[in-house]
């Protein structure tokens, strides 16, 4: 038989598949809208998450992350054409939280959460995810997203499936270094002024700048509206005119003596809007790593150097997470299955889309930090690449934002705070739910952290655990040969093990992210 010469993933489509594959594949990647998806997270999390890990109402805030698959409806992947194009939506994987451990107390048992934020909360539940589903391919299961791949052992993702990953706020790092514009007026309500001189991860490790400003919708154009929370909308979910809230905002050092040089402007001046006058930019809180060039510190938009490397904040103890944009650009070439996985998968599990709920956003900024620091990475092992990831923003706002929340509370007696908890949400079968505090189970005591019990479902340790029930259950005649070759019993061994990953982050590491910083090895050793 003649095949059609079109490459998805290792296979060659039949011709007679060849236009209903790619009619299925333009259906997932064209009928979805930013604002279906923001609406499906925040819908997902009032009915399926509990109350348990949430914020106490009109005190605190939390972020939120998911990742959502995107399918044909079944008529739609089985040629029907009678009724209007449809996609199946469904959230796969959900994350809330704000927050990351210092380094001290980091340990070597895999056993607690080091980055708590929502991105990574949800990345994690999305690996648990990815595991129940081989586990179901691996029983021959029909429902499962995957498909045998061409070699032994190894797994492809169905052709006609897509992810998206949804954030109600811009990730933490070079993705929040967004100008602010001289006409640019301040919606929200201020909040504390001593950010500049304490910095702390309670401001959490998002958007740590300037006071709140609004976003424009066009970017070939000066004009901007006015954003509003909308009166008769509830829940707080509010509609945008071309404007955005800020998650963590937070006043910025006086504008008014900023005087740049053009060299100094350069760095931000690409993302305003037609002749709009930068006059500062919003702050992160995340610090350049050791080996990066660092920031000037100078007043005003000068005050960030653009496209580094930068860790989370942490409350006095360093930390040594990276932060959310560093890892989205991470998985936007390493794929979001981990080292682990890709000893079953033919090729990583990529994001199609990333779309961003109201709040301060650029997207050149965007796309400067989760794709054009990897642009000219070349050399990546088979089934490797920079994704030319989708970046969208919706106007909807998540109702447990810092914005939403400070809108509906008006001055209220208390400080707002970040929430302390964060919650885990997985589409699996059995305790899909995980709620920790400081990278444990919320409520586990000091003399319980040793115990199983006192493990996260998404830490290292029981993620490893669960890959390795995984492989119990697969006649080992059928493992790939990364695992049939020789014996690995430590997770850093099975890590190693899995060649194409690690050379593609070597190579990575050596084009692009050379300061990355990484884990000891002592820190995977256990079994």
């Amino acid at each position: 038989m003649c095949y059609f010469h079109m490459k998805i993933g290792a296979a060659r489509i039949p011709p007679s598949h060849a236009l209903l594959f790619l009619n299925s594949l333009a259906l997932t990647q064209t009928m979805w809208t930013a604002d279906e998806i923001a609406r499906l997270c925040y819908e997902h999390y009032r009915t399926r998450l509990p109350k348990q890990g949430k914020p106490e109402p009109n005190r605190e805030w939390t972020l939120l992350a998911a990742v959502v698959k995107i399918q044909p409806a079944a008529d739609q992947a089985h040629g029907g054409t009678n009724r209007p194009a449809q996609v199946t939506k469904e959230v796969v994987s959900m994350g809330t939280g704000t927050k990351c451990i210092g380094q001290s107390k980091m340990r070597k048992r895999g056993d607690i959460l080091n980055d708590s934020h929502a991105e990574v909360i949800a990345r994690r539940s999305f690996q648990r995810y990815l595991l129940h589903q081989l586990h179901l391919a691996a029983a021959l299961k029909e429902d499962s997203i995957f498909v045998p791949g061409t070699e032994r052992g190894l797994w492809k993702l169905r052709p006609d499936v897509l992810f998206v990953f949804f954030s109600s706020h811009t990730p933490c790092g070079d993705a929040s270094i967004i100008p602010m514009l001289e006409f640019e007026d301040q919606p929200c309500c201020p909040v504390r002024r001593d950010w500049a001189n304490n910095p702390s991860v309670e401001a959490s490790g998002d958007l740590e700048a300037p006071d709140d400003t609004k976003k424009w919708e066009n970017l070939g154009s000066p004009v901007t509206k006015k954003m509003r929370l909308e009166p008769g909308i509830p829940d707080g979910v509010a509609h945008h005119q071309s404007s955005g809230h800020q998650e963590s905002g937070l006043i910025p050092p006086s504008i008014g003596s900023s005087h740049l040089t053009a060299q100094e402007l350069a760095t931000v001046t690409g993302m305003a809007p037609g002749d709009a006058k930068v006059v500062d930019v919003y702050r992160t809180g995340a610090k350049c790593v050791p080996g990066e060039a660092g920031d000037s510190g100078k007043p005003g938009a000068a005050y960030h150097q653009v496209g580094l490397l930068r860790v989370k904040p942490g409350r006095g103890d360093r930390t040594c997470s990276l932060s959310c944009s560093d890892k989205l650009a991470r998985w936007n070439v390493l794929g979001c299955q981990g080292a682990l996985l890709m000893h079953l998968l033919e090729e990583p599990i990529y994001l199609s889309a990333v779309v961003i709920g109201r709040c301060p956003y650029s997207q050149e900024a965007m796309q400067r930090a989760l794709t054009g620091r990897c642009q000219n990475v070349s050399a990546l092992p088979k089934g490797f690449g920079v994704q030319e990831v989708k970046i969208q923003q919706s106007g909807l706002l998540f109702e447990q934002s810092r914005c939403a929340v400070q809108a509906k509370r008006a001055d209220g007696p208390s400080r707002l705070v970040p929430c302390g908890a964060a919650i885990s949400w997985s589409a699996v079968p059995e305790q899909p739910l995980d709620v920790t505090a400081n990278g444990f189970p919320q409520g586990a005591t000091k003399k319980a952290v040793r115990c199983l019990q006192a493990r996260s479902r998404i830490s290292k340790v029981e993620l490893f655990r669960s890959f390795q029930k995984l492989l119990s259950n697969i006649s080992e005649d059928k493992w790939p040969d990364s695992l049939r070759m020789r014996k690995l019993e430590t997770y850093h061994e099975y890590k190693e093990g899995a060649s194409a990953y690690q050379e593609a982050w070597s190579v990575l590491r050596k084009q692009a992210f050379g300061s990355w910083i990484r884990n000891p090895p002592d820190y995977h050793q256990f079994k």
